[in-house]
């Protein structure tokens, strides 16, 4: 039960809106978990207790899509993002509400931008690199439903709050920071269709604040990104008792429009689905290492790129 983070735990730090002649800014928070958590994801790898965990994640991009999905003809471009989260997790034995038993999640993501153009001009810019976003959760977790051959299914809900924390400065497009609230809880389950094959689903709902100080860019004096809806997924089989390999994705799609100045502006919706092949490896009972790759498609109001997570967790 692994959070995001931003880079989580940061899933869209590497989001950029549309833009043709002009630098435009994302909409969406960098904090956001794309493809962040993957496998066995519907409860903690070694029950209660304090886990930590180290995310390590590097993006790359050359494409920038517009609202078409079509590419925006920049100089050239590439995009590099690093992103580090470590996450703090407590997982209680305590039953709540309705037999859930009540945890707390903290990811602090530290974060590293690049953008290069082969000729100067009004694109998109980075402020290098800084503290991202800060990721704070209350959560409920179920014991696993069990069946004769082991568990069956596991799940949790987490009210995850996206502090304004990160770097920012509104000289440039893309910041470690967003400048803004964002409201994203989720739902998190895993099934065992037997004791090797295994599928996992996250659901985020994602609610944004004002940001009252937008790209000077933009023109604009406030902007509220639109609300949006992501999933991570993912498809295992235990291939060695310490081993699983399977498919994982990511699926993000804005759904209401995003106000600039109070008004609502269409054409600026964003879409994108990862896709790629993962695997986790059980070092111990104790510690956990996740390796998952991603190559995005079906992009709008975006980069399109690739995405590689390396996540390592430890059970005290």
């Amino acid at each position: 039960m692994i959070k995001r983070f931003v880079a989580i735990l940061f899933g869209g730090i590497f989001c950029i809106l549309q833009g043709v002649d002009t630098a435009h800014a994302y909409d969406l928070p960098p904090g956001i978990n794309l493809g962040l958590t993957s496998f066995l994801d519907g409860g903690p790898p070694a029950g209660p207790g304090f886990y930590f965990t180290e995310y390590l994640q590097y993006y790359t991009a050359d494409k920038f899509m517009n609202k078409d999905g079509d590419q925006i003809p920049f100089p050239n471009p590439r995009l590099d993002a690093w992103a580090a989260a470590s996450q703090f997790i407590y997982q209680s034995d305590q039953p709540l509400l309705l037999d859930g038993k009540w945890g707390i999640n903290l990811i602090v993501p530290l974060v590293h931008l690049d953008v290069d153009y082969d000729d100067p001009g009004p694109f998109p810019q980075d402020n290098d690199n800084g503290l991202g976003d800060i990721t704070v959760g209350p959560f409920l977790q179920w014991d696993p439903i069990m069946g004769a051959e082991g568990p069956i299914f596991m799940h949790r809900i987490e009210l995850q709050f996206l502090l304004p924390t990160g770097k920012y400065d509104n000289d440039h497009e893309l910041n470690p920071g967003s400048n803004f609230f964002s409201f994203n809880p989720y739902w998190a389950a895993t099934v065992f269709f037997t004791p090797k094959l295994t599928s996992s689903i996250r659901l985020h709902y994602l609610w944004n604040a004002e940001n009252d100080n937008p790209p000077h860019s933009s023109g604009a004096d406030d902007i509220q990104a639109g609300q949006a809806i992501h999933a991570n997924f993912t498809l295992a089989y235990q291939v060695l008792p310490q081993l699983r390999v399977g498919l994982n994705g990511y699926y993000l799609k804005q759904i209401t429009d995003t106000e600039v100045n109070g008004n609502e502006v269409g054409g600026r919706r964003e879409r994108v689905l990862g896709l790629g092949p993962g695997m986790l490896y059980h070092i111990s009972k104790d510690n956990h290492l996740f390796f998952n790759t991603y190559f995005e498609n079906q992009v709008e109001n975006r980069t399109e790129g690739k995405r590689f997570v390396l996540r390592y967790v430890h059970h005290f």
